[in-house]
């Protein structure tokens, strides 16, 4: 799939037609770039409105063609990252049903959506209104979906870490801990290196240990997790013995309603982060362009044909502003390769010459340059690059 096209128009000389220009620029790329894929961008006659609404639109056309281009790739960045971390075979996406290259080279305005009797000011401030909205949408969303899961990545944390560090509660079972009016269980982090010597000494790190009390829980691949069980008025001298000898001893009180209660916590944040991540992958096909299902209203907002339709406005715009009215040019959207570009750079000029277009030449002294809505190139002939992805 091609990712990125040139949207570009041409203007009409007198006398000619749309499609005799066509068939002339078919001619041409399929003699000369005959790897560069072409299409006419069908736009219909919009409503042009005065001189100066024009210029004071342009002004604005390519800052928001920058902000929903943004919203578009955002929320597909999110569809291919829910996606890996879902398991799903990553799919091509699709608007309306069809690939996003077919629905901008087999591109239908929809007149539904946006009537073209309706100023181009009102259908571009319609369109970046609504992308902004679904934007905020995209930004709750999101930012629900990563507070569960940064609980969730904190808790799993605290379990998957070393013995030294990590949440014992779900290491330790009831029968591992004795508890009574003079007795009591600890827990030891002794080094795999030195089980032997906690095995071999911990009897006599003081006087009221009970011997053989010891019991291995747990090894990691640094530590090893034992219990060991002596006289309550002997844990404070224990641990401080201990520490001499490199053993660390957990600071661990078994309760088993805090285990219920840390186990359903858990359960629920799993549940959560599911539900709201299916729910966040969802949303995010269906105002990209998905159609998941058909209660889905036909006229819903959908960022990657709201797009399409701005660029297709600014085709209009530009067009207007560089060859005036009436309305009379080809407007054509392409895919050149790298070293096919200056070739149809070339062609696209060569069908420009000798017509009526406001159009400034780069000055070799460091002048300024001509074009509309700040492009960076200067082209005799409105032209912009789409990125699809």
């Amino acid at each position: 799939m091609a990712t990125r096209y040139w949207a570009v128009s041409l203007p009409v000389a007198q006398g000619s037609s749309a499609s005799a220009l066509w068939n002339r620029l078919q001619e041409s790329i399929s003699k000369n770039a005959f790897d560069t894929p072409l299409y006419r961008f069908n736009i219909p006659n919009l409503r042009v409105g005065t001189l100066d609404l024009l210029l004071a639109l342009s002004d604005d056309l390519l800052k928001s063609n920058n902000f929903i281009e943004g919203v578009s790739h955002k929320i597909r960045r999110q569809i291919e990252d829910l996606e890996r971390v879902s398991g799903v075979m990553s799919s091509s996406l699709t608007v309306d049903g069809v690939p996003v290259d077919s629905y901008l080279t087999r591109f239908v305005w929809d007149e539904a959506k946006y009537p073209t009797m309706s100023p181009l000011r009102e259908i571009v401030d319609g369109i970046h209104v609504q992308i902004a909205k679904i934007e905020d949408d995209l930004k709750v969303r999101i930012a629900e979906y990563s507070n569960v899961r940064s609980q969730l990545n904190a808790i799993n944390r605290k379990q998957a870490g070393s013995l030294a560090v990590r949440d014992l509660s779900n290491l330790v079972k009831p029968q591992d801990i004795i508890t009574s009016e003079h007795l009591t269980t600890l827990l030891a982090v002794v080094p795999k290196y030195s089980q032997k010597d906690w095995l071999s000494s911990y009897e006599g790190l003081t006087s009221y240990v009970v011997p053989r009390s010891s019991k291995k829980l747990h090894e990691d691949n640094e530590y090893a997790l034992y219990t060991v069980t002596l006289f309550n008025r002997d844990a404070d001298n224990f641990r401080t013995k201990a520490r001499e000898r490199n053993f660390q001893i957990r600071d661990f009180e078994y309760n088993p309603e805090t285990q219920e209660t840390r186990k359903q916590e858990l359960e629920k944040l799993t549940q959560d982060q599911e539900t709201l991540k299916s729910s966040l992958l969802q949303w995010c096909y269906t105002s990209y362009g998905e159609v998941l299902c058909v209660c889905v209203c036909a006229l819903s907002i959908k960022v990657f044909s709201s797009w399409m339709h701005f660029c297709a406005v600014r085709v209009f715009t530009e067009s207007i502003l560089r060859y005036g009215l009436p309305p009379l040019f080809l407007s054509v959207v392409l895919s050149p390769s790298v070293k096919s570009e200056k070739k149809v750079r070339s062609i696209l000029e060569g069908l420009c010459d000798n017509l009526n277009s406001t159009y400034w030449k780069i000055e070799e002294d460091g002048g300024g340059m001509g074009g509309f809505a700040g492009d960076a190139d200067s082209h005799p002939y409105v032209s912009f690059t789409i990125n699809l992805v």
